[in-house]
């Protein structure tokens, strides 16, 4: 294969629109870094409420919504919550990244719509932008 070829085959791969929601600004910045590199377009926001705003703006549609569940004021559960009640990103992949890993969480993240779980602490940022890529490819 030459040059060409494989810059083309970089062409192909699908781009996707993420959302991300986590209050840790360090994480924020390196995972916004990490997928806009990789050619995705990435909103991120370290609050619930602001996600839920950016939501509901007309026209905005993401391809997955990657949150924290410990978050201030609201967190992971209630956006699921308040992101069903208000039928916001109803097509996209709701992915939670968080360490938060007991059982409960999980099945009541899964139980309110999320598809997805990466903990933090177990994920360096380009596995974690392969795990989100996976989940996103495999729905479309």
């Amino acid at each position: 294969m030459d040059d060409k070829q494989v810059s083309d085959k970089k062409k192909d791969k699908e781009k996707y629109e993420i959302l991300l929601v986590d209050d840790d600004e360090f994480l924020v910045d390196m995972y916004c870094l990490k997928f806009s590199q990789a050619g995705h377009k990435i909103f991120s926001t370290q609050s619930t409420e602001s996600a839920i705003e950016k939501l509901q703006e007309e026209g905005y549609k993401p391809d997955a919504v990657v949150f924290d569940l410990v978050m201030p004021k609201m967190d992971g559960f209630e956006l699921l919550k308040q992101m069903k009640e208000k039928g916001l990103a109803k097509d996209a992949a709701l992915i939670v990244l968080s360490n938060q890993g007991e059982k409960e969480d999980l099945k009541r993240a899964k139980d309110l719509g999320a598809i997805g779980h990466i903990v933090k602490a177990n994920a360096i940022p380009s596995e974690v932008l392969g795990i989100v890529e996976g989940i996103i490819s495999k729905r479309k």
